[in-house]
């Protein structure tokens, strides 16, 4: 969602509903900056389409759902591409019937689209949110569910049993077959699980308050622990961007534990902006081609290049000596996009994109506690992820 490489989806909506998704909340959520950017939809306005039906507030049909307008719908979206649908029509948690019907629709007419309902993902009043989160459950939909039917196919094979049980948002378990239905309550797995760990090993040496830190390959998270138990929210917000601001991501309307996402992890893409200043995330160069530090043919430089660079790994212990890494690589990438552009030798282009990415994640990390009543500098740091140990202690 993040890095915005999901299914190409459509949205359908109540007919004069479409813009929902861009109108969200009619807030600025940074009042005085003139150039402020909204979170930008997963969902193209070209992709949201308006349906002719109504279902009052109290559930009561005002206008039937145009069958005939979703059957052509359908035939026109998979001729253009379509590969996902979303359907949040107006007061749809008071009665499903149109979202069901309308999705009955589509799959009849095109069995090989994804379709989400949003009775179905987040029947909850509040218009925007809920299309949010069905979107963003349709969104990775198909990659989820082909990921995991593959997981337990290997594991299965493996002789490995029971069947696995997939980790969800905040901090409970689901079968595969729920999860790869929900993906949206996986969006914060990771995440979750270790803040659960953070906590028993909190315990275990007598800490009952403490801060989770995650940082794997694309994004860092923190986490507030109080009393041994991680605190959970029932919303949060993708992708939150602009100085940790609320209302500057896109809202998922699912149980998750709370904490703050940052799009910076190990294989964060460093860079020059267009203001000639050196920036860092959110893309990133993904497992393949990976850092170029990892020599599978990545040429742009990385968090993980940087570190490597700078000491903080050993070339020759990467995965216990499993997979040597290319300092020389990782050099040449630091000099030809940062160095060269901002006048600086490798070492300090290096310790440029190190230190920027350590006090991107303390100012999560100062707002996060503060805004729950916690003082960071009183806060044990738990670090864990594939390079939340590496950049813990700089944070």
């Amino acid at each position: 969602m993040i890095e915005r490489t999901g299914s190409v989806t459509a949205l359908l909506t109540t007919a004069g509903f479409r813009d929902v998704l861009e109108m969200a909340r009619e807030h600025r959520y940074e009042l005085y900056d003139l150039m402020l950017e909204p979170p930008r939809p997963l969902v193209p306005r070209y992709l949201r389409f308006d349906v002719p039906e109504r279902v009052l507030a109290d559930g009561t049909v005002d206008l039937p759902l145009d069958r005939m307008h979703v059957q052509m719908l359908a035939h026109e979206l998979v001729e253009h591409g379509v590969e996902a649908v979303a359907i949040c029509f107006l007061h749809s948690f008071a009665n499903p019937d149109h979202e069901q019907e309308a999705a009955a629709i589509l799959k009849e007419a095109a069995p090989g689209l994804q379709v989400c309902i949003s009775s179905d993902v987040a029947p909850e009043i509040r218009e925007y949110e809920r299309a949010s989160t069905t979107v963003a459950n349709v969104y990775v939909r198909e990659l989820a569910a082909r990921y995991l039917a593959d997981f337990r196919d290997r594991t299965a094979a493996a002789g490995v049993g029971p069947a696995p049980q997939i980790m969800l948002s905040h901090g409970g378990l689901a079968t595969v077959d729920t999860a790869a239905r929900y993906p949206v309550r996986m969006l914060e797995s990771g995440p979750a699980g270790g803040a659960l760990a953070a906590a028993a090993f909190g315990a275990a040496a007598g800490w009952q308050d403490l801060l989770a830190f995650d940082m794997g390959g694309t994004t860092a998270k923190l986490c507030v622990v109080q009393e041994g138990v991680p605190l959970v929210t029932h919303a949060f917000e993708v992708d939150r961007r602009y100085r940790l601001r609320a209302g500057s991501g896109l809202p998922v309307k699912v149980p998750v534990i709370d904490m703050i996402e940052i799009g910076v992890g190990g294989g964060s893409l460093a860079r020059t902006n267009a203001l000639g200043l050196l920036a860092v995330g959110p893309e990133s160069a993904g497992s393949a081609p990976g850092p170029a530090c990892y020599g599978h043919g990545g040429e742009r430089p990385t968090v993980t290049d940087a570190d490597l660079l700078l000491g903080y790994l050993d070339p020759n212990y990467f995965l216990g000596g499993d997979m040597p890494l290319h300092p020389r690589a990782a050099a040449t990438a630091v000099r030809r996009h940062v160095g060269e552009p901002l006048g600086l030798s490798i070492v300090d282009a290096a310790w440029g994109i190190h230190t920027l990415v350590n006090e991107d994640m303390a100012n999560a990390a100062r707002v996060h506690t503060c805004e729950r009543g916690q003082d960071p500098a009183q806060l044990p740091l738990v670090a864990f992820g594939g390079a939340g140990p590496v950049h813990a202690a700089g944070g």
